[in-house]
């Protein structure tokens, strides 16, 4: 049951089944009943229920009935979907077969085009698309095969390797979504460098290898990654070792033991020191960099060996995408993803189309979610005048997620209706 409390300029929107998770409705108001009405829908996916494009257009279905002109610009935060959201405005996706997690192939697919502000041709690439959590191997239950020790980010090299093929020199590299936990290495290798034993032998491929590393050589790397810009598109700012590193922090997510975590921190800790030898840098700088700790260390890669920079992948995506541009004149904007709780404040994709809306004089801003954690506080605070989750309609999350599509068609509706009111 939903309820609504009028306060002035305001309605407060409640719901029973989420006590407390109401947040302010503005209401735009002026008259919009009498001219055309237009609302950019920039949503990021609803992990393991639908895509971005799917949530857009059946937000977009829902518009529609209530008369309204809709823009629908999916985007994601540089992990999973930012390929699609690159290739939604215009790039050419390219298809690929890579090494997966464990060296097996797996079709992975890059986008090339130019961003919508102009420039060279650019490559998006998605770490997960090649190096991903999705992309291991699966026990006859489905459940993923975790291989904390052994998974390799070499697959993102290959990706990289073909968009050099292709002639691009700036690369956009999103790192959300990965099974791996060393370092870069396997990036680095597919890209030419050798990691040597004691003997001059390569080490084995995935974090516990670089426990036997004695030796980096870097003098084998791609000549063309010194003329490409390339940026990391990353919402997290770890270091690469410590309690706040890539072992400690993200491990465990990919099925790492406490005994497990020790030993990758530890390897890591010796790699980044042979890597940090070859290049001539002091290890300390390398290693507590912000972002070298993200995608199991392909941050510290990324940055240290090929000369990369990072951003805030929902920043990076924005501006491929246009949406600066597509949001002037907009009456509204519907931005959301999943699950909106506390983690989304720290630079997720709804955060950062809100602060771009607000930016560029949007009057209404609206979430929409699988879940809504957040309080109307924090609610409010990041740029929401109202919050729509799909749980108030359908509490068992199963349905929920299952028919995401035709419970987004309503909430669509409702929100014209009330941008018209």
């Amino acid at each position: 049951m939903i309820e609504y409390e009028t306060e002035g300029a305001f309605t407060r929107r409640s719901s029973h089944a989420a006590p407390g998770r109401w947040a302010t409705l503005r209401r735009v108001g002026g008259g919009l009943e009498n001219r055309a009405v237009r609302i950019v829908i920039a949503p990021d996916k609803f992990k393991g229920s639908l895509t971005a494009a799917e949530v857009a257009r059946a937000l977009a279905d829902g518009l529609a009935g209530a008369g309204i002109e809709t823009d629908q610009v999916p985007v994601a935060d540089g992990g999973e979907g930012t390929v699609e959201a690159a290739v939604s405005t215009g790039f050419r996706a390219v298809p690929v077969e890579v090494p997966g997690p464990l060296g097996e192939p797996v079709r992975a697919t890059y986008a090339i085009g130019v961003p919508a502000g102009g420039g060279p041709e650019t490559a998006v690439i998605e770490l997960a698309a090649a190096s991903g959590l999705d992309q291991l191997p699966r026990d006859a239950d489905g459940r993923p095969r975790f291989s904390p020790l052994q998974a390799s980010s070499a697959g993102t090299g290959a990706l990289i390797r073909a968009a050099l093929d292709a002639g691009c020199t700036e690369l956009v590299l999103g790192v959300g979504g990965s099974a791996n936990t060393d370092g870069g290495a396997g990036l680095l290798t597919a890209l030419g460098a050798r990691l040597l034993d004691a003997d001059g032998r390569p080490v084995p491929s995935g974090g516990g290898g670089l426990t036997g590393l004695a030796r980096v050589d870097l003098s084998g790397l791609d000549p063309r990654i010194a003329s490409t810009r390339i940026v990391l598109a990353a919402d997290v700012g770890n270091p690469l070792l410590g309690p706040n590193g890539a072992a400690a922090v993200f491990g465990p997510q990919k099925g790492a033991t406490a005994a497990d975590v020790e030993l990758l921190d530890r390897a890591l800790d010796g790699y980044a020191r042979l890597v940090a030898d070859a290049l001539g840098a002091d290890p300390e700088v390398l290693v507590s960099a912000p972002g070298a700790g993200a995608a199991g260390g392909v941050g510290f890669a990324a940055l240290a060996v090929l000369g990369g920079r990072m951003r805030p992948g929902i920043d990076l995506v924005c501006e491929l995408v246009g949406l600066d541009r597509r949001l002037a004149g907009a009456d509204a904007v519907i931005t959301g993803e999943g699950s909106l709780d506390p983690q989304s404040l720290g630079g997720k994709s709804p955060i950062g189309v809100a602060r771009r809306a607000r930016a560029a004089g949007v009057p209404a801003v609206y979430a929409v979610c699988g879940r809504n954690l957040l309080t109307a506080e924090e609610a409010a605070g990041a740029g929401f005048d109202a919050v729509y989750a799909l749980a108030d309609r359908e509490p068992d999350p199963e349905r929920s997620m299952r028919l995401a599509a035709e419970l987004l068609r309503p909430v669509g509706r409702e929100i014209g209706l009330a941008v018209r009111s």
